[in-house]
């Protein structure tokens, strides 16, 4: 069966109106309202497209059957479609569709690549490799496999939020047997170099697990070339629906893998669970979107984040937590000085959806993990927020959500009588904010290779 097959007459696309995916010229310039979503590394609407065709899968004029049921047709249209679902998420990665599990969420991934392998390959060694900066289903995997007996080495990113293979090299013992680093960072959308340390940990037959989540809806993703054994994928955070996510899983590793939740046999034993055809479809046809859809994206994104910087960099002392260059674009961690996040955030009314950090750990009362693996000073720390965007994010959004942002901070440093000490405040692990259009033209280049 093709990905482009169809099933019970439902097409992988809807017909009719016209989806907000295809926006024409008009919808770019058009006056945002009230309130303006700039949070899309904590969650990204579902494309029109893909609410349409979950519908489908629900009613008992649709394909509801469970997918499990092989003994009626109710049952064996549900599988077809999430076998095509399979086939979309598979060539967004450039892999088999045999490859891919599904998963409530990149979450229940990461706990399945991480305690799965750990468990299922103890007898080979008890050590894992990690950075302080990942996502905290990494690290409280990590933390949950140290009460039973397996060590973890905690790497620490640069001062600009970067982990190099040199690093992951140093920290590999004769008794490790798995790597887990994110491809980009959900705080800073810095990029990790997973080819090169892929190279690495192939070579000393250590598996590598990939967090995925952030950069399956902004980079072009090949694991045939790059050698990584497990990647882990969120629905939501690539304009599908909330709880459903895939592992994908190199070749016979899955034999090596123990399961993490039993009952039924789904999925070759290795995830038990009826399978929640509506969202499995949802989530397949999003990766059919991106892919379709990825350089229209990148493009437009890219424009709207250097605007983004040009209006941001106004704002005296202004400055950048992570890498320029080497991060994805439209989604980025800004601070101002003097000015706390918590503070920045009540001004904005809820108007403008911006966050202090993940959505994960953001209802807690904490810093940024990710902030203090990089060495950012507790106050500068403080002032920062992350501000990130995507495919329907409009040109007159961002210089709203820009010139909202500017007001409330020169309002709050008025009302505190405190000016920023750029001497002081602007120290090493910080880049200051410049207009992207004042740097040479060869950099702006060199900053599209790079991606």
């Amino acid at each position: 069966m093709t990905a482009n097959s169809t099933v019970n007459g439902l097409r992988p696309t809807p017909t009719g109106r016209r989806p907000r995916s295809a926006r024409t010229k008009s919808d770019v310039h058009a006056p945002p309202r009230s309130s303006v979503y700039l949070d899309y590394a904590a969650t990204t609407p579902a494309d029109p497209a893909v609410i349409s065709l979950m519908a489908q899968f629900l009613g008992s004029d649709g394909t509801f059957g469970n997918p499990a049921s092989h003994t009626h047709s109710y049952g064996k249209q549900a599988s077809e479609a999430i076998q095509i679902a399979q086939a979309h998420v598979a060539e967004l990665l450039n892999v088999e569709p045999r490859e891919i599990i599904w998963t409530s969420g990149a979450t229940e991934s990461a706990n399945l690549a991480i305690k799965g392998v750990a468990y299922g390959r103890a007898d080979l060694g008890k050590h894992i490799i990690v950075s302080s900066m990942e996502h905290k289903a990494v690290l409280d995997s990590c933390a949950s496999l140290e009460r039973v007996g397996f060590k973890t080495t905690y790497v620490r990113p640069t001062s600009q939020g970067l982990i190099s293979k040199k690093t992951i090299e140093n920290a590999i013992r004769s008794d490790t047997i798995l790597v887990s680093l994110m491809h980009v960072n959900n705080e800073l959308g810095t990029i990790t170099n997973i080819a090169d340390i892929s190279e690495l940990t192939h070579k000393h037959n250590i598996i590598l697990h990939i967090d995925a989540a952030q950069s399956a809806a902004r980079l072009p993703l090949d694991f045939t070339k790059v050698k990584a054994d497990l990647v882990s994928l969120s629905g939501h955070k690539m304009y599908g629906p909330k709880g459903i996510g895939a592992l994908y899983i190199r070749g016979n590793l899955r034999r090596s893998i123990r399961p993490q939740i039993h009952g039924g046999g789904h999925q070759s034993g290795l995830r038990s669970g009826t399978l929640a055809t509506h969202q499995i479809v949802g989530m397949g046809e999003a990766a059919r979107l991106v892919r379709k859809y990825r350089q229209r994206d990148t493009n437009t994104i890219r424009a709207l984040d250097r605007r983004l910087l040009t209006h941001l960099s106004q704002i005296p002392g202004a400055f950048l937590n992570g890498n320029r260059y080497q991060r994805v674009p439209g989604l980025l961690n800004v601070g101002f000085p003097s000015v706390k996040n918590a503070s920045l955030l009540m001004s904005l009314n809820g108007n403008i959806a911006i966050s202090t950090g993940s959505a994960c750990t953001s209802s807690a009362l904490e810093r940024s993990h990710v902030l203090h693996a990089l060495g950012v000073p507790a106050d500068l720390a403080d002032c920062s927020v992350r501000i990130s965007f995507g495919r329907f994010t409009t040109r007159s959004e961002v210089d709203y959500a820009a010139n909202s942002v500017l007001k409330c901070v020169q309002l709050l440093r008025k009302l505190s009588r405190n000016s920023p000490d750029l001497s002081s405040n602007l120290t090493d692990p910080m880049t200051p904010l410049l207009p992207l259009t004042s740097l040479p033209s060869s950099t702006l280049n060199r900053e599209v290779s790079e991606r």
